[in-house]
């Protein structure tokens, strides 16, 4: 039996209640599962801060990048062109997905350890008439950066663009009003910041935009338009078989999320999370990838100077003892990632420091990053690190399961 929790941006850790959702079987006829498939709609609406008169919920069977490429290839018509603002590997696949279906498309790349910046992509704009669209991601797990979806929307609205985002594994964890920044379409998953499990993918709409879309899909099973017609017109049930015991783990998940306290209590914890994981790292001598727009889901961490690592041992050592934890996802440099949400909490992550200490010392690196070999005297040094984060934690933020 698995026993080991995991310190990734998702698939994470899910309470055993939202899985225990799953032992139930449900009839996708059936008007009770219907009804909870209207309930998740009306929850994620919520959620984002949107009026249900002018935005809408859609659920689409798939991972995330399901979603992605049914709004990609839903919305943008064969006469129109897309904007791909990208900075890793998130963006690069909105890149081929364009490739693939043949969608006109421009791209604003920066490297990874730096975001778009609004004020080039309105030169895009201005440079470029043909391009009626504009995506990016929010939170690219790549590097762990956090982008600035705020400002690329109020530059994309003042040229009366459609905008998209892919909000994977940042909704739910980081606050986004959708319909005050003017987001079109925002795309996320079930097994991320509302701890479900993997299975389905949801869009927020822009109802007016979403119902502009009719006719323009490439795919049958991917076709946006036709998947929302379909909930609405049968008031809950999905077009073709649907995830249903994922289903009912993530309706369980959307309570569990309110109970906890909704955004703002998730996505403080999940922040504190972050603090603890980054100051404690360092004071072992782990330096940050990013040295801004770090987000709070999931942080890249370089190789101390003067040591070697085998990511491979120290994964199998780590996963042992308790924890599953992300390899690298960059090109050029020698990086692992520990993602923070998830069923989660700071003890978690002083466990898993501590186990990361003890691997150092086990190996034989821990005096070429700290300066000394002792185990007991990186884990006090850690202590003392983290323990100001902690005295700060907000309100209602709990530091343990």
């Amino acid at each position: 039996m698995n026993d080991y929790k995991l310190l990734t941006p998702g698939p994470l850790t899910t309470t055993r209640s939202v899985k225990e959702e799953m032992l139930f079987d449900h009839c996708t006829w059936d008007e009770d599962y219907q009804q909870i498939t209207q309930k998740i709609r009306r929850q994620l609406l919520t959620l984002a801060h949107c009026d249900p008169e002018e935005y809408t919920v859609v659920l689409m069977q798939g991972s995330g990048t399901f979603g992605v490429e049914s709004v990609l290839t839903s919305v943008i018509g064969k006469d129109e062109k897309v904007l791909l603002c990208t900075n890793g590997a998130y963006g690069d696949r909105q890149v081929k997905i364009c490739e693939h279906a043949g969608i006109a498309y421009a791209q604003y790349a920066e490297p990874y350890d730096r975001i778009p910046d609004a004020a080039k992509v309105a030169e895009y704009l201005d440079a470029d008439p043909a391009i009626t669209h504009v995506s990016m991601i929010h939170s690219e797990t790549t590097s762990g950066l956090l982008n600035d979806i705020q400002a690329v929307a109020k530059v994309a609205k003042e040229h009366g663009k459609t905008f998209m985002v892919d909000a994977m594994s940042s909704f739910g964890g980081v606050d986004v009003p959708v319909a005050e920044w003017g987001i079109d379409f925002l795309v996320s998953s079930a097994n991320k910041c509302i701890q479900g499990v993997p299975g389905f993918s949801f869009i927020i709409c822009n109802k007016a935009k979403l119902e502009a879309s009719k006719g323009k899909a490439r795919s049958l099973s991917l076709d946006l338009w036709d998947q929302w017609n379909t909930l609405e017109k049968a008031n809950g049930k999905w077009r073709y078989t649907s995830p249903t015991h994922v289903v009912l783990a993530f309706s369980k998940a959307l309570d569990e999320m309110f109970e906890e306290g909704g955004i703002p209590v998730r996505s403080a914890r999940y922040q504190l999370n972050n603090d603890l994981l980054i100051a404690r790292m360092k004071a072992l001598g782990f330096s940050t990838f990013l040295t801004d727009h770090q987000g709070p889901i999931i942080t890249t961490f370089l190789y101390p100077k003067g040591t070697s690592f085998d990511f491979h041992d120290m994964y199998e050592f780590i996963k042992e003892r308790g924890y599953a934890i992300y390899p690298g996802k960059l090109t050029d440099e020698e990086t692992f990632r520990l993602g923070n949400i998830g069923e989660i909490y700071a003890d978690d992550i002083e466990k898993v420091t501590e186990l990361l200490a003890l691997y150092m010392g086990e190996r034989g690196l821990l005096e070429a990053a700290t300066g000394s070999d002792s185990v007991p005297a990186a884990i006090a040094a850690m202590d003392k690190a983290g323990e100001p984060i902690k005295a700060a934690a907000p309100m209602g933020v709990k530091l343990a399961a």
